[in-house]
């Protein structure tokens, strides 16, 4: 895999983003390759915004429904000047998987449609002359993807996709692309852990380059916010991967009085990184924040002192765009999370574009980072089968399963190794409402915990959203969380409306459960929520009104505060978002507290009113 590190430009690197208008085509035949679409797409063409989703541009069904294969085809041109070095073609995602041709060359493809990709495209570019880059998409899902879901046919052989989760199969190329340029021997990765004692913290740096010298030296600077030197390092780079031809060297550097990151202060100081043989060669810079999170007994600590998670399960959802990241929404999102007193979000239920994290370290918002892995129950209504507690699948024990875990597993390590050094990541979160009930999920998610335990330079925490089924005398894979993350519906799924009652009683039976297992853990609630139309009131209440969804909350908040080993509340969800058609849902799901356009509902102000005290 080559380098992840999010694209810069300096002296020694070159970037071009090729967002804009691209050459677009379904391929409802399956014929592009046959007929020659790797060299470029046909005449019949149309133009396609990139990045964004395809689906709801389009105001025919069959279209916004499309399932198989489609086709994206843009032009770029490659300077005379970037000969003889490498040059890269990063995709920041493409959903759910993509093959790749420069020029008619196929030069790489990727599975998983939420992170990014880099392949080298040295050989096949033209320099001095413009390039063809034809990318083969598809956004059929299975068994075997993450996330997880089925496809089926219509008697009119159109093909449809069914998955396994309550939110839209949008599909496209939803993040940047960009052409680079780098030097041969360059900086591929790096890892920062912070240690902090007293008021001295210990910057500890790993630095890797491509090359196979054991000549180059690696140097690292780190600069407060006014552009001082607080701290450097000059080191060898004697560590040698012959695996992937890259070199490596580690640094400790001691920072004294630092200004630690922490929610809404979130002080960030510049580190440079550079490679050296004999002058420097290769340099990237980036911004780091030095902060701890662990977890002790029952308590969250951020820089050693107690922090009680407020905010939301989120999705990367906006009207027309689709799962398109826009820096727009993203600014509307963060000033409604702070207006609120929100001090978190999960990136529910897959990795967010890059540009979302280094907002939030910039903001002071933390961040559950969420791998793919959603779906993992076979049923068509997930969502109510989840909120209910459904019956046992035996998801895990059918032939699917080790072409599941080896995406499962890939898509842990592209998470974690993009998103180990944001300090506004504590922890990461690797599934979203499993089925945990079988010794089969147990041994499953036993290897995919120790990975990604292995994995993280910073050892955070790591979690996993339980669903109703998961209960305490019944889930197999609650002990691999480092703190437990629980996702209820008691007074929407199980006894709402009329019978919130029964649903209050039933909740604390549950809790009073969790409680006897004495974890000494801590709970954080990662889904609670109710479907409410912004446009209802009703007196007295019923559900799907403004006023339910404050009793249903009101209920919920009286069952936290009950148990003092509750650290969290991430309220379903942030802004309604779209879903697949059906019975269940109004045009998508709307337990928003605010609406798909970000605006707010009555509970926006009673979550105010709590979360600012």
């Amino acid at each position: 895999m080559e380098s992840l590190l999010y694209p810069i430009r300096n002296r020694f690197r070159d970037e071009m983003k090729l967002d804009g208008l691209w050459r677009f085509s379904f391929d409802r035949e399956e014929k592009g390759e046959g007929d020659g679409w790797t060299k470029g797409l046909p005449k019949s063409a149309i133009n396609m915004p990139v990045p964004a989703s395809f689906n709801d541009f389009f105001t025919d069904k069959e279209s916004r429904d499309y399932c198989g294969p489609f086709w994206y085809e843009c032009d770029f041109y490659a300077p005379e000047k970037q000969e003889g070095k490498k040059t890269y073609i990063r995709f920041g995602s493409v959903t759910h998987r993509a093959t790749v041709y420069v020029n008619g060359v196929e030069v790489g493809s990727h599975e998983g449609g939420f992170l990014p990709f880099v392949l080298d495209v040295s050989e096949a570019v033209n320099y001095g002359e413009n390039n063809k880059l034809v990318v083969k998409a598809n956004n059929e899902l299975d068994e075997t993807t993450l996330p997880c879901g089925n496809v089926s046919t219509l008697k009119n052989g159109k093909k449809l996709v069914k998955p396994y989760f309550d939110f839209f199969n949008y599909a496209g190329i939803h993040r940047s692309v960009w052409v680079m340029s780098l030097k041969n021997e360059h900086i591929t990765d790096y890892d920062v852990v912070t240690d902090i004692n007293g008021d001295t913290a210990v910057v500890k740096v790993k630095l890797v380059a491509a090359s196979a010298s054991f000549k180059l030296k690696g140097k690292v600077v780190l600069k407060d916010r006014d552009g001082k030197v607080v701290a450097d390092s000059t080191f060898d780079m004697s560590d040698s991967n012959n695996t992937d031809n890259t070199v490596s060297g580690k640094c400790e550097l001691t920072v004294k009085e630092p200004v630690l990151w922490d929610v809404k202060k979130p002080y960030l100081y510049d580190i440079e990184l550079s490679v050296i043989d004999g002058e420097v060669i290769d340099s990237y810079e980036d911004k780091i924040g030095i902060r701890s999170i662990e977890i002790k007994g029952t308590d969250i600590l951020l820089n050693g002192k107690p922090v009680y998670l407020k905010g939301f399960g989120k999705h990367e959802d906006f009207d027309i765009i689709g799962r398109g990241f826009n820096y727009g929404v993203a600014k509307r999102d963060f000033e409604c999370m702070k207006w609120i007193g929100a001090n978190c979000f999960r990136t529910s239920h897959y990795p967010y574009a890059e540009e979302w994290y280094r907002f939030a370290d910039e903001e002071g918002f933390l961040i559950i980072d969420e791998v793919p892995a959603v779906g993992m129950m076979r049923s068509f209504f997930n969502f109510m089968d989840a909120g209910r507690g459904a019956k046992y699948t035996y998801f895990f024990e059918t032939d699917t399963v080790p072409k599941l875990k080896e995406n499962h597993l890939n898509a842990v390590r592209e998470m974690i190794v993009r998103d180990k050094n944001h300090p506004s990541v504590i922890s990461f979160s690797l599934f979203n409402e499993p089925e945990t009930i079988s010794t089969f999920a147990h041994d499953y998610f036993k290897d995919i915990f120790e990975y990604a335990r292995e994995l993280d330079p910073q050892k955070r925490p790591l979690t996993g959203a339980l669903e109703k089924t998961s209960a305490p005398d019944k889930c197999q894979c609650y002990q691999f969380c480092d703190f437990i993350s629980l996702n209820r519906y008691y007074g929407w799924y199980i006894s709402g409306g009329s019978e919130l009652s029964d649903a209050r009683e039933l909740f604390i039976e549950e809790m009073d459960q969790w409680k006897a297992l004495n974890l000494n853990k801590p709970f954080v609630f990662t889904e609670f929520g109710a479907d409410t139309l912004a446009t209802e009131h009703k007196l007295p209440s019923v559900m799907w009104t403004q006023e339910y969804q404050n009793e249903y909350y009101d209920m919920n908040f009286e069952i936290f505060d009950k148990y003092d080993f509750v650290k969290g509340e991430l309220t379903w969800n942030f802004a309604d978002f779209q879903t697949s058609e059906g019975t269940f849902r109004v045009a998508g799901n709307k337990k928003g507290v605010f609406s798909r356009n970000r605006q707010p509902k009555d509970i926006a102000f009673k979550l105010k009113e709590r979360w600012e005290k």
